[in-house]
């Protein structure tokens, strides 16, 4: 480079990030209603013993119909920020991991800052389903270690109920409402691991909705509920990721034998049970099974489940987590964290 260009080169200044970033603290919503297997079979041909065989889903929380995405993801991010001893001024940055908020846009991110008074923090929703909370936190980690940000809020959310249809017998018992938020910020030691993530495009119509908002307008299409091809997904999860699993263990430089906790995707329990043996996961490790009280709650799965490990005491501040997250797109992200 030669000239001006190079010399406006050289004025440059780099931002200067922390050397490492970490969870600061974690925080949960669950809707107040709680509907049961008997609940959901009032509508579909099923019973209570299949849903539990087939899930290991005993009940899930759906929000009122007035509770929308942003005030779940409010709840939980006050918890959170109340945990972490901060306030909405002191997020430098809000993501939202959804794919349940109403609008294509604005996003439910910039409501969420504005309504915790973290304006003008830069806030984007993403888009990545059941993965979408690895992904947030992915990008958390690097925004606070590349200096784009100091603290960053992370949050989870979904009210699936509004996208599920009540009669279809292959989701209709599936998916739960609620939020999940976490603290993200500088830390001396690592804390959070380097994400192993990807995306297979080719199989995006196995979890999907019906019809796409073109549709929906132009013919009078049903309203796009939600999807699934339940046995590919299930074959898919098992087999593909656990190995995604594995890799994010050893770029973190650390063996099962090390984890305090397997925090996986709330998905379904026998693909849980199924992930745990790929893994060889130790007996002495605590694996996450929120999923009977909550449901498969997508982005917010994860962090609700953490959130309840902590609050149980059934996994520490301090821990080694390995969490991995799989879903529509197909989508997955992974990451050993230390835990709040």
């Amino acid at each position: 480079m030669t000239g001006a260009g190079a010399a406006g080169a050289a004025r440059l200044t780099a931002a200067q990030g922390a050397r490492h970033a970490r969870i600061l603290a974690v925080g949960g919503y669950r809707p107040e209603r709680v509907v049961t297997n008997a609940e959901v079979c009032e509508l579909i041909d099923s019973s209570d013993e299949w849903i539990r065989e087939r899930s290991g889903i005993i009940t899930r929380h759906r929000a009122a119909p007035d509770e929308s995405v942003t005030d779940m993801a409010e709840s939980a991010s006050r918890a959170a920020l109340e945990h972490a001893g901060l306030a909405g001024p002191d997020v430098d940055a809000v993501i939202v991991a959804t794919v349940t908020h109403p609008y294509q846009t604005p996003s439910s991110a910039t409501l969420l800052a504005h309504r915790l008074g973290a304006t003008p923090a830069p806030a984007f929703d993403v888009s990545a389903a059941c993965a979408g909370f690895g992904h947030g936190v992915s990008l958390a980690s690097d925004m606070v270690r590349g200096g784009s940000a100091r603290t960053v809020l992370v949050v989870g959310v979904e009210k699936l109920s509004d996208f599920t249809d009540p009669r279809d017998r292959s989701t209709a018992f599936l998916f739960g409402d609620g939020a999940g938020a976490v603290v993200i910020g500088p830390s001396e030691q690592p804390g959070i691991g380097p994400t192993v993530w990807g995306s297979d495009g080719e199989q995006w119509d196995v979890i999907s909705q019906k019809h796409s908002w073109i549709d929906v307008r132009d013919s009078h299409a049903e309203w796009p509920a939600l999807r699934m091809a339940g046995q590919q997904v299930f074959r898919w999860a098992v087999w593909q990721m656990a190995p995604v699993a594995r890799k994010a263990l050893d770029a973190a430089g650390v063996s099962a034998e090390d984890l305090g906790a397997f925090i996986p995707h709330q998905a379904n329990m026998r693909i849980i049970d199924a992930m745990i043996k790929q893994l060889r996961l130790p007996e002495h490790v605590p694996v996450a099974r929120d999923i009977a009280e909550t449901g498969n709650t997508s982005a917010a799965s994860i962090p609700l489940a953490m959130e309840r490990m902590l609050r149980e005491g059934r996994a520490h501040s301090g821990d080694l987590a390995l969490l991995i997250g799989f879903g529509a797109g197909l989508s997955y992200a992974a990451q050993v964290v230390v835990l709040p």
